[in-house]
């Protein structure tokens, strides 16, 4: 078992494997030996970046295209230096509203999957099993956590909308996990569990 930052080698019997709930889930966050963080964790970083990256180009692109079209249109009657200066003041109010949409949706989009795979990849952990009902959990945990500023009815609805989310979104996974052969989960505990038996050996 991979232990704490900090935690003195020791000798003899090794250290027991994870027991409860709570023990498997404060290992998703230990680093090994080798000072490398588990894949879990590696992957909700690298889901993270993917998503805010996704969400730039989601909020981004289509306020690009508007703001050069709008900026075109709204100049019509403006002299400029030559065409390639007005080519270039297009293409300037088109990049603002990149950056600034863009922006907009990078954070949310990468903050609800963040909260969406740690919910879930804590749930499995803790439960030592991956469900369908972790990610319909975790998703209608982040729906509700996004839309709870709306009030009741906005809860309620964010919870709908992030089940509705988190379903389909699992079952995706859950097939992804069927074709390599196993879970991350199941992947962890086996390699816990042979990596206890060599100390154990040894």
């Amino acid at each position: 078992m991979a232990e704490p930052p900090g935690a003195p080698a020791g000798f003899g019997r090794p250290a027991p494997l994870p027991q409860t709930g709570w023990e498997r889930l404060s290992e998703l966050w230990w680093r090994d030996e080798q000072q490398q963080y588990p894949e879990e964790a590696v992957n909700i970083a690298k889901s993270a970046f993917t998503a805010g990256v996704v969400g730039w180009l989601y909020g981004g692109l289509p306020a690009f295209v508007s703001a050069r079209k709008a900026f075109i249109e709204s100049s019509r009657g403006e002299i400029f230096q030559n065409r390639a200066d007005a080519v270039q003041s297009a293409h300037r109010a088109g990049l603002r509203s990149f950056i600034r949409y863009g922006w907009r949706w990078s954070w949310r989009v990468a903050a609800f999957a963040t909260i969406f795979n740690v919910v879930s990849t804590g749930l499995s952990a803790y439960r030592d099993k991956t469900t369908i009902s972790n990610f319909a959990a975790a998703g209608a945990f982040t729906g509700a956590l996004f839309r709870m500023h709306l009030g009741l009815q906005g809860l309620a609805g964010g919870i709908v909308f992030g089940a509705a989310f988190g379903v389909p979104a699992g079952g995706l996974l859950l097939a992804m996990y069927s074709l390599a052969g196993e879970t991350l989960q199941e992947k962890r505990s086996r390699e816990r569990k042979e990596l206890y038996e060599q100390r154990l050996a040894e």
